[in-house]
């Protein structure tokens, strides 16, 4: 399309004068559409103000990205310094880092974690003035609530204080436990610290458990073995067996457990055999008892002027007392021919074993003038 060459307008091919700048146009058709065009200058405002946006945009960007490094650079100082446990100094840069650059999520949660780790430092310090007043729940209390704080946050710096937390905790609880131990505490509280320390990892822990363990075997060994000298097996067993939940692997309370149970049956058969031994004495003191005894020890006759006077001795050899004791006797002659029978009461009436009776009888009118005996027939006696 023809132009002028001048103004930059366009114009028609038989226009002879630019109808906007009035200059005369070329004749020549080829200067009118391959001339130079004149700039439009109204295209100076628009085009100005996009290099002004463009460099702008740039020296923004430029500043964006150089305030984005230095916020990494403090960023990166600020974990550091937590990680060597500067929190206070931790906080100041990473407030920095959020400072240069608003937008920065892990420098906030960072610095929020710092500030949390500060006021932990400070219940570090509260937890070692209970401990040292002996105040061990409220330390351990303040321990837990440190952790507590811990809980949405993890990383490096976060396991290290946490680490340092555990330790405190388990400062705490040992330090509580041996303060017990030195009051002298009872069987049922040792067997309570066993448990206490026996869940602490570590390795002053671990020493403290096998003390306690040592000392609740000794207590269990003793009491089992005074009730096994008293033959009491089942309490004997029982104290073993409570000792055993605390010390399984102990070989002093399983030996003794062994022991205890051959002694129970030793004893068991060695009382069987008693009472047996015992039925069958029982059963002979019973016959003895019954048909054998009263013991003749002395008897005599003497026969003057028709009067015969039979005096004797008897001994008892009962297990029991006897009484109302008999002597049936006769007296006979030298060839054995029976001149009369009688019974005479033994005195006192009741005798015990080796005690000694007495008895006498006077027979008159006997005819009989040479020399006779007695000849005892039968002894009667009755039991209790």
């Amino acid at each position: 399309m023809a132009h002028c060459p001048y103004c930059g307008i366009n114009v028609k091919e038989d226009e002879l004068f630019c109808v906007k700048c009035g200059k005369k146009l070329p004749e020549d058709m080829y200067n009118r559409t391959h001339g130079n065009k004149k700039f439009n200058r109204y295209w100076l405002l628009p085009i100005g103000v996009s290099i002004v946006f463009i460099l702008s945009a740039g020296i923004y960007y430029f500043i964006l990205q150089s305030m984005d490094v230095q916020a990494r650079t403090l960023y990166e100082q600020g974990e550091e310094k937590a990680l060597e446990g500067d929190f206070t100094e931790a906080e100041k840069l990473f407030q920095e880092a959020v400072d240069h650059k608003s937008n920065f999520p892990q420098a906030v949660t960072s610095r929020d974690f710092t500030q949390i780790a500060i006021q932990n430092e400070t219940l570090f310090e509260q937890a070692d003035e209970e401990l040292d007043g002996g105040n061990f729940q409220k330390a351990l209390n303040l321990i837990k609530n440190a952790e507590n704080d811990l809980n949405n946050y993890n990383g490096t710096a976060v396991t290290t204080l946490i680490d340092k937390l555990t330790k405190k905790r388990t400062e705490i609880n040992l330090t509580q436990i041996k303060d017990k131990l030195d009051q002298d505490p009872s069987i049922d509280e040792m067997k309570t610290l066993l448990w206490e320390a026996d869940s602490i990892n570590d390795d002053e822990a671990k020493q403290i458990t096998d003390d306690i363990r040592d000392q609740i075997i000794d207590y269990t060994f003793s009491k089992a073995n005074e009730k096994l000298s008293a033959n009491q097996f089942s309490d004997a067993k029982k104290y073993v067996d409570d000792g055993l939940k605390y010390a399984p692997d102990s070989e002093k309370l399983q030996s003794l457990e062994t022991t205890i149970d051959k002694e129970k049956v030793a004893f068991e058969t060695e009382q069987q055999e008693r009472i047996e031994q015992a039925i069958t004495t029982a059963q002979e003191e019973q016959e003895l008892n019954e048909t054998d005894a009263i013991e003749v020890t002395s008897i005599s006759v003497d026969n003057d002027k028709g009067k015969a006077t039979v005096k004797g001795e008897v001994k008892s050899v009962a297990t029991i007392p006897i009484n109302s004791i008999s002597i049936d006797y006769a007296l006979v002659t030298k060839d054995d021919d029976e001149v009369l029978t009688n019974d005479v009461y033994v005195f006192p009436d009741t005798l015990y074993l080796g005690e000694k009776g007495k008895f006498e009888f006077t027979h008159y009118d006997i005819e009989e003038k040479g020399k006779i005996k007695t000849d005892v027939k039968k002894i009667k006696w009755y039991t209790e």
